[in-house]
């Protein structure tokens, strides 16, 4: 919280404990509080995690005083005023912040932004409590649990912003791997559709090992009741955090305190079958008067879900899972100590264990075991991420972390032939990610509207990626990447209340970033924001900057294959007889970094005539360039398309075709006899490169609004959506296409909308969950594919028994997709291929799930 020797004024507000700013509808609310008598200032901390509620608290008024135990249901005020009864302490509750004052000290308006706390974790602002001029979205473990969600997995794919390509479990066969792959059945966020490696994801604003081949981070290892919330800014954020943050970021925040012990056991399954799933997850911890202990664990086991079992894929894809076969372990464990009143220590620390398998038949036969290819993953990842917190001088704080983590995705894939085992391949996709940095934050001066913040730092980073083969061919990938980085950031509050009639508050953010990769390249990022407040309650943000993210080492080192065909293969005609062609393909280490231009606007309406009530539109802008693709999508129009002519030498001399034999890792031919290098007529350079373009636009809305009543409780509405055009030019000479709304792609339109009732210990919740309709571009003659709606319902009941076999009990009853409706069809050519588009729908249909609590 920040109580050094040196007490600061409430205007520095150095004891702010931050969380989530729609949680002011909480107020109200009664919860069940079980604080041990100790410090006051440990026992607001632990409170306000607890509630969601921001506190300001004058540290020189709060020093020394202690807490009685405060155990049983309050609202805020109540358990807030339990807590400092018997002092000369003053609470005030407000707009979603909690004021702790000494009696007689002047009243301050609640400005959530300005928050400061030496645990504080923003999303978005390398400033303790820092504004951040990018519209948030913010789920809740709570607000999980309420849509009868159980995993993170799940909850992510209700974030219209969030696309369900990139590296997922479900993803099919016929999804162009750029769009979306299967490996090891890990599951990341995915903005925009911009790609699981250009959306960096966080862990208490710490990054992880990445996941796989791609830069990607799996969520799915994180158990379920360790978790706070998550955070997501869908805004550029390469400046603050380097690279990968070019669609955004996403934070995920771990509870900091629990007391007690809470178990889970959760079970569902899919209406028409498969998907049976266990969950079983338990949270431990203890708090003591300057720390804390906290341990989480979770297994779960999901079975696959089976071609026959859906009447749309039984006969068009015989043999197929749809959904893997899935198992995992997963332990997580925190803690914190203040050494002093100015020195803490805080680590964290995540173990995880998965088991999964696919499989699909390659005829109508429909046995992957006769002819067809079955896969096995055994997937282990850890990460450990130690701080030190310095609190000094003026509410000064210094912050030195690091992290140490591994990813390992171990495979092995078998192919039948007639019965008979014809190919078998297996090898690691390992990572490996260590970094350090320093973090130091305060006020420099005071502003009319505040006090001016900044942040300054730097630190090293280094990715490790080894990806081998110990059957089924060559390939041994040892690589690593180093990363310097040095950052800053200031808040800049220039104009506050009652300055300028005309204008209520007026708050300018910058951060520049210098980010250096050996080998590769040295980038700048620039990010401005503004947040102008005509009247209280209405914000108009504005956000410039630009992102970058750096080449995958797969990418860069993956090994690169020379192939020779006929010419006629790749397209070409009036050849000589023959006339063959070498046709590069693979890793590129010349590589440089892609780099986007990203800018957004939001409107965001919070009156305080209308608690509770809030509307946000934001139109966001992404001009991205230098994209790392495969030019040439289909190899079999090399010669013949012009639109490839530029990626084409159609006169090679011997020494251009020497330097392709040179430089390829693998050399093959696909012409019977010999090579004979004086038959080569043309060279295609298909390899990665940075040679493609993307535009992605569009508006995100988000209303929620929450009201009381006396007899019926209370009610909350909300909707989220976004609107979306993106289009891409993958090299010089190739035309613009469409992206959003096309088949693998995300739809133009995204949205969910729900609705909840709470009276007493019952909530119940009613969304709608809409995706757009989508274009199939495979043929000349266009296919489209219609607009679905699904339906979810839950009924989650707490008892208020504080003993006996009912007591601090939580149920939770749930159905997604509560009327089945089924993903819509799209064409396919062969049996392996799921008839739907796997990266925006899925065949799980109906499902039913039962999760039980208890807080012990």
């Amino acid at each position: 919280m920040g109580f050094g020797k040196t007490g600061l004024s409430i205007g520095a507000a150095s004891a702010l404990v931050a969380m989530c700013p729609d949680s002011r509808a909480q107020e109200s609310k009664r919860r069940s509080y079980d604080i041990p008598a100790q410090d006051l200032k440990h026992a607001l901390r632990a409170l306000t995690r607890t509630s969601g509620y921001q506190l300001i608290a004058d540290s020189r008024a709060v020093r020394g005083k202690q807490a009685k135990a405060l155990k049983g249901d309050y609202t805020l005020r109540e358990a807030v005023e339990a807590l400092v009864a018997g002092s000369d302490l003053s609470v005030d509750v407000q707009n979603g912040s909690v004021f702790v004052r000494g009696r007689g000290a002047p009243s301050r308006e609640p400005i959530a932004d300005a928050a400061d706390d030496s645990h504080l974790v923003v999303t978005g602002s390398r400033i303790r409590g820092g504004a951040v001029a990018s519209k948030t979205t913010r789920l809740s473990q709570d607000d999980i649990r309420d849509a009868g969600l159980g995993t993170l997995a799940e909850a992510i794919r209700t974030i219209p912003q969030n696309f369900g390509g990139g590296q997922n479990p479900g993803i099919g066969l016929n999804v162009p791997e750029g769009n979306g792959a299967n490996y090891g059945s890990g599951s990341s966020l995915n903005l925009r559709g911009l790609g699981s490696d250009a959306t960096l994801t966080l862990l208490n604003g710490h990054r992880l090992a990445y996941n796989v081949a791609a830069q990607s981070i799996d969520i799915s290892t994180i158990p379920f009741e360790a978790i706070d919330r998550i955070e997501v800014v869908a805004d550029g954020a390469s400046a603050l955090y380097g690279s990968d943050a070019v669609a955004g970021v996403a934070n995920i925040i771990l509870k900091r305190d629990f007391s007690g012990l809470r178990t889970t056991a959760r079970l569902g399954a899919s209406t028409d079958g498969g998907n049976k799933q266990q969950q079983y997850g338990a949270i431990a911890g203890r708090q003591w008067s300057s720390g804390g202990l906290m341990v989480a664990g979770e297994f779960a086991r999901t079975t696959p879900i089976l071609a026959r079992q859906r009447d749309y894929t039984q006969v068009r894809a015989k043999g197929l899972y749809l959904s893997p076969f899935l198992k995992h372990y997963s332990l997580m464990a925190s803690a914190h100590q203040d050494i002093s009143d100015s020195l803490g220590f805080e680590v964290d620390g995540v173990y995880n264990k998965r088991k999964s398998n696919n499989r699909y038949a390659l005829d109508s036969r429909g046995d992957p075991t006769v002819y067809g290819s079955t896969s096995f993953y055994d997937s282990q990842s850890f990460v450990v991420a130690p701080s030190l917190r310095w609190d000094f001088a003026d509410g000064w704080q210094a912050r030195v972390a690091g992290m140490f983590g591994k990813d390992r995705t171990r495979y092995a894939f078998n192919v039948f032939v007639n019965g008979v085992l014809a190919s078998y391949q297996a090898g690691c996709y390992c990572n490996k990610a260590s970094s350090a940095e320093i973090n130091i934050d305060g006020t420099v001066a005071q502003l009319p509207g505040g006090p001016a913040k900044i942040a300054v730092g730097g630190g090293f980073r280094r990715n490790d990626f080894h990806g081998y083969r110990t059957a089924g061919g060559t390939q041994n990938v040892k690589v690593s990447q180093d990363a310097y980085f040095a950052f800053g950031e200031a808040s800049l509050p220039l104009i506050g209340p009652d300055q300028i009639s005309w204008l209520h508050r007026l708050t300018v953010n910058a951060a520049l970033r210098y980010e250096r990769y050996p080998d590769v390249d040295e980038v700048v990022t620039p990010k401005l924001g503004v947040i102008l407040t005509p009247v209280e309650g209405f914000d108009l943000k504005g956000s410039w900057g630009k992102s970058f993210r750096a080449p995958t080492l797969f990418q860069q080192y993956n090994q690169t294959t020379g192939t020779v065909f006929p010419t006629s293969t790749l397209g070409g005609t009036g050849y000589p007889a023959g006339s063959t062609v070498i046709l590069l393909a693979g890793g590129n280490p010349d590589l440089k970094p892609e780099r986007a231009t990203t800018w957004s606007t939001t409107l965001d309406i919070h009156p305080s005539t209308i608690p509770n009530a809030r509307v946000e539109i934001s139109y966001f802008d992404v001009r991205y360039r230098d994209r790392i693709v495969t030019p040439i999508p289909f190899a079999g129009q090399s010669l013949s398309n012009p639109i490839y002519a530029d990626l084409v030498d159609f006169s090679p001399d011997a020494a251009a075709v020497q330097a392709a034999v040179d430089s390829a890792d693998v050399f093959q031919s696909a012409v019977a006899g010999s090579f004979d290098a004086s038959k080569v007529a043309a060279i295609v350079y298909n390899m990665n490169r940075n040679v493609a373009r993307q535009s992605i636009r569009g508006v995100d809305i988000a209303v929620h609004y929450q009201f009381d009543t006396n007899a019926l409780g209370s009610f909350s509405l909300q909707g989220d959506a976004s609107l979306l055009e993106s289009s891409q030019t993958r090299s010089a000479l190739q035309p613009t296409t469409q992206l959003a709304g096309t088949l693998f792609n995300p739809p133009k339109f995204r949205g969910r909308a729900g609705i909840g009732w709470r009276y007493e210990n019952t909530h119940i919740s009613f969304f709608a969950n809409h995706t757009g309709s989508l274009k199939d571009q495979r043929a000349t003659q266009l296919a489209r594919i219609g607009a679905t709606t699904t339906f979810d319902a839950s009924l989650r009941l707490t008892s208020d028994a504080q003993a006996g076999p009912l007591g601090k009990m939580d149920f939770i009853l749930s159905a997604q997709n509560l009327f089945n409706k089924r993903p819509p069809l799209i064409r396919t050519s062969s049996v392996y291929e799921a008839p739907y588009d796997s990266t925006n729908y899925s065949a799980i249909g109906r499902f039913v799930s039962l999760s039980v609590s208890k807080q012990w």
